[in-house]
């Protein structure tokens, strides 16, 4: 398996302009994996945002909302997933799968290259929920521990600053 770290935080905490400039540190070819699934104007923007953040940064992008591990990339590659909550949502509400198929499915995908760069939200409280909604914010939080444990190393952004939690940032080399 390459290595994998994890670069977690709230929405709007600079993870994945974070995650693209480890990658932006690598050698050798590059992969993007987007998950998310334009529903709406702000995900439009949100995924226009993203394009303009990336360019000259050398990916390939690859748009695959779910079931990510059957993209073809090269061994010795490094790979950006962005983003884990996505992931999971279409896992779950498009195709009726679980966090379990995710884990399985990001373990799988990190097997194929050098390094994987898994990007999520984290710090969401299910209590303030209820449904299948909350159900949904278990699954992250599960699948956020699996991950963590799982990695070489992992950084939680706070106000666009890298607070690593596990390793450091020469998990990249």
């Amino acid at each position: 398996m390459g290595k994998v770290i994890l670069i977690s935080g709230s929405n709007g905490s600079g993870k994945s302009r974070f995650a693209e400039e480890l990658v932006g540190k690598t050698v050798g070819t590059r992969y993007y994996i987007a998950t998310m699934v334009s529903q709406s104007e702000d995900n439009e923007c949100r995924i226009e945002k993203h394009k303009r953040q990336r360019e000259g940064l050398g990916f390939v992008t690859l748009e695959v909302p779910w079931q990510v591990s059957a993209v073809q990339v090269e061994p010795n590659s490094v790979v950006l997933l962005e983003d884990m909550t996505n992931l999971l949502g279409n896992t779950v509400f498009a195709h009726g799968g679980c966090g379990e198929d995710v884990y399985r499915d990001i373990c799988a995908l990190a097997d194929k290259c050098r390094l994987l760069i898994v990007v999520t939200i984290s710090g969401m409280n299910s209590a303030e929920y209820t449904g299948e909604t909350a159900v949904y914010i278990d699954s992250i939080n599960e699948l956020n521990d699996r991950i963590f444990a799982l990695a070489n190393a992992a950084a939680e952004m706070v106000d666009g600053v890298p607070q690593w939690k596990k390793g450091d940032i020469h998990a990249i080399d």
